[in-house]
């Protein structure tokens, strides 16, 4: 990917309506909604800065203004607002976000999906995978067995190559999409105004040939319900302890040597 010091390399997908957290988002959007003692869209955000974006675009719909204020501090990455009078979905609101993001390569994550790294950094390892001349898609995947909540029935055959092919009619697939991605900007050429969901441009770049997996090999929590939530917090502070050991295991190791 190019210098992050030019647009906007990264963009967080915060408009949804958070329909199944209710009553919880009743009067709260979900990125906003605390798990491990902060905001799920903060815990993106820190993820962003620790791998070296200094700006994200963030586009917001329900209770939008909570989102534009909460952001409004922020300097690291600093965050440029994408309002949607309109809900544009993901696709859409990808597209309208554009003039404000890099026109090779965007990072784009949901703000409310909640992961622990593995070896290295989830977006780390994105960036440096990603290759610009055979990809147009890349996106971070889990698999179905392993996630905290998840109970769907998966999205995507992983191939050898490292393609994917979605599970069509197959009972299951045994990976799903994490909501973490790089995708290139040219798979939004001739996509409709207005309203889309990020299927369209995945299908272009799985009919080209040019849409690939990266499986994560950290930790993985579905939170859709505040049940789920509740389950998932002791769990999650778990994930998280052992995550900071490895970490600081790791800087040891890297001092010491």
């Amino acid at each position: 990917m190019s210098d992050k010091n030019a647009k906007a390399q990264a963009m967080v997908l915060a408009a949804g309506l958070g329909k199944r957290m209710r009553p919880i988002t009743d009067h709260m959007p979900k990125p906003l909604v605390p798990v491990a003692g902060k905001p799920m869209l903060d815990h993106v955000l820190d993820k962003l800065a620790l791998a070296g974006f200094d700006q994200a675009v963030v586009n917001s719909h329900y209770l939008g203004q909570m989102i534009v204020d909460h952001v409004a501090t922020r300097t690291l990455p600093r965050v440029l607002c994408s309002p949607e009078e309109d809900l544009l979905e993901t696709g859409g609101g990808v597209k309208k976000a554009l003039p404000m993001l890099d026109d090779q390569a965007v990072l784009v994550a949901n703000a409310d999906v909640f992961w622990t790294e593995g070896a290295e950094p989830l977006f780390d390892r994105l960036t440096e995978a990603f290759d610009p001349d055979h990809m147009d898609a890349l996106l971070a995947i889990y698999p179905v067995e392993g996630a905290f909540g998840y109970d769907g029935a998966g999205d995507f055959f992983w191939q050898v190559d490292g393609r994917l092919k979605r599970r069509g009619d197959a009972v299951s697939a045994p990976y799903f999409f994490t909501g973490v991605q790089i995708l290139s900007p040219r798979l939004f050429e001739n996509t409709p105004d207005g309203a889309f969901s990020s299927n369209l441009v995945y299908d272009k770049a799985l009919a080209s040939g040019r849409c690939f997996g990266l499986v994560h090999d950290g930790d993985y929590f579905h939170i859709g319900t505040p049940e789920a939530l509740a389950d998932a917090e002791i769990v999650i502070a778990d994930a998280l302890a052992h995550e900071s050991a490895a970490r600081t295991a790791k800087a040891a190791k890297a001092g010491g040597g």
